[in-house]
């Protein structure tokens, strides 16, 4: 109030609706209508959950005024609100949107940009609406050009909210309300050389033997293999790293099987790994099939699917692929100005440098603070997982770091299968200040005696 009584308002002059203060109690009523009203399987962050009204940059803003620091939406790729994609997008719905049955220089431009940062192996592009309807088609392509359905993923593997993708995230079908493996789909271990089901520096060949076991057993059924799908670095289990030349000899696996190798870049493409533009290119591979979403659009709904020619011919097979919203020109602009923010704001560079800094002073602390007990990921894509000395997850004081990070006015998140993992995948913009700023109270949260290694095994 006395701040009020001489800083005049400036909505007094804008009149803007959604700059009125709304206050804690239309937040209440805001989270009771979508408990009443909106899917009871929609979960929201923290137990008082934030009403975020505006975005700028790296940061989200609340209706009460108030600055958070996002170290976890990586779908605002080049920054919450970027101006320059905004602008983009609203140039183009002004003049036109339309299906892609018309030409359109756009959709020209964005696939010349696209092609552009991959091999030229991979040269036909289809522009869909989301990650999950990209894996959808991709999955669909490889069915296509193989004949099998059968799938090869990863453990804590998630690849979309379809019907055919929850098919194949054991993220989802192995988590709280699945039901299993569907006939079709096989799942080798979480290839975690951390915490997973081989440990230390030199796993690769014991989980490439579970993969030829797992395909043994396909074969022994009489099935041939589809197709094989995998994020470059696994997130929803933490971002977790593959071995060390095991993609490449994974790839060579199902190929000789006749199987069509995927790779999800849903969440690691775009420049976020920092080193190269996608995740594949640091396993020196190339795919069969890449699937393209959340960054994309900075938050806009647009996705692709780019292939081989072999891939695409075999997809052709009379049947038309129509896509209403998929490759409209609204969306066209807006991605190829995402691309173009990139390679102008040198944001992969900035994912690598500011990665790796981070990345280093989360090392360092550490060894201060040994519950920071593996730290792994590379540039913008980055987790921090918690243990006690013995390798037992720490889900409890897991959660107590995100909700006291919030508190400090940091937005933080967790993956992992048990839940002990924090994840580090910032808006590209994110910069040295913002890292250390981070460090700042990462340090501070640490030092509380809940957080205290010690203290936690006296307990148990």
């Amino acid at each position: 109030e006395i701040w009020k009584s001489f800083v005049p308002d400036p909505n007094l002059l804008f009149k803007n609706q959604d700059l009125i203060p709304l206050g804690l109690n239309r937040n209440d009523e805001i989270k009771e209508y979508r408990q009443q009203h909106l899917g009871k399987s929609l979960s929201l962050h923290y137990d008082r959950p934030l009403h975020i009204v505006r975005g700028s940059g790296q940061y989200l803003i609340d209706s009460f005024g108030r600055k958070y620091l996002d170290t976890v939406n990586n779908v605002a790729h080049v920054g919450h609100e970027n101006y320059e994609v905004v602008k983009a997008g609203q140039q183009q719905m002004a003049l036109l949107n339309t299906n892609t049955r018309y030409l359109h220089k756009t959709i020209v431009e964005l696939t010349e940009a696209l092609l552009e940062t991959l091999p030229s192996e991979l040269s036909v592009v289809h522009f869909v609406n989301s990650g999950s309807e990209a894996n959808d088609l991709a999955l669909r392509m490889a069915r296509e050009a193989t004949g099998s359905e059968v799938v090869i993923a990863s453990e804590i593997g998630y690849h979309g909210n379809t019907s055919a993708t929850i098919d194949v995230s054991s993220y989802k079908f192995d988590g709280k309300g699945g039901k299993g493996s569907p006939g079709s789909t096989y799942v080798f271990p979480l290839t975690d050389s951390f915490r997973g089901k081989y440990r230390g520096e030199n796993t690769k060949e014991q989980y490439l033997k579970e993969v030829e076991e797992t395909i043994e057993n396909i074969k022994s059924e009489n099935k041939q293999i589809g197709a094989l799908i995998l994020e470059p670095i696994l997130s929803c289990g933490g971002q977790v790293e593959l071995p060390q030349g095991f993609l490449r000899n994974l790839y060579q696996l199902i190929r000789n099987e006749g199987g069509v190798c995927i790779s999800d870049e849903v969440q690691t493409g775009c420049g976020r790994v920092g080193k190269t533009f996608w995740g594949f290119e640091l396993h020196g591979v190339i795919p069969d099939i890449v699937t393209i979403g959340k960054p994309f659009g900075n938050g806009h709904p647009v996705a692709a699917v780019v292939c081989t020619k072999k891939i695409a011919e075999r997809f052709a097979n009379g049947m038309e692929y129509f896509n209403t919203f998929g490759g409209n020109p609204v969306s066209c602009a807006i991605a190829l100005e995402v691309l173009k923010t990139i390679r102008r704001e040198n944001l992969q560079q900035q994912a690598l440098e500011v990665g790796e800094y981070l990345k280093t002073q989360l090392k360092e602390l550490a060894c201060e603070f040994p519950i920071l007990a593996d730290i792994r990921g590379q540039g913008f894509f980055l987790g921090v997982e918690l243990t006690d000395k013995d390798l037992h997850p720490l889900h409890e004081q897991t959660k107590y770091f995100v909700v006291r990070m919030k508190e400090h006015g940091i937005l933080m998140n967790i993956d992992g299968k048990d839940g002990n993992v924090l994840k580090i995948k910032p808006p590209m913009v994110f910069s040295l200040q913002d890292a250390d700023y981070l460090l700042l109270y990462l340090k501070k949260v640490l030092q509380e005696d809940f957080m205290n290694l010690k203290l936690i095994e006296n307990e148990n």
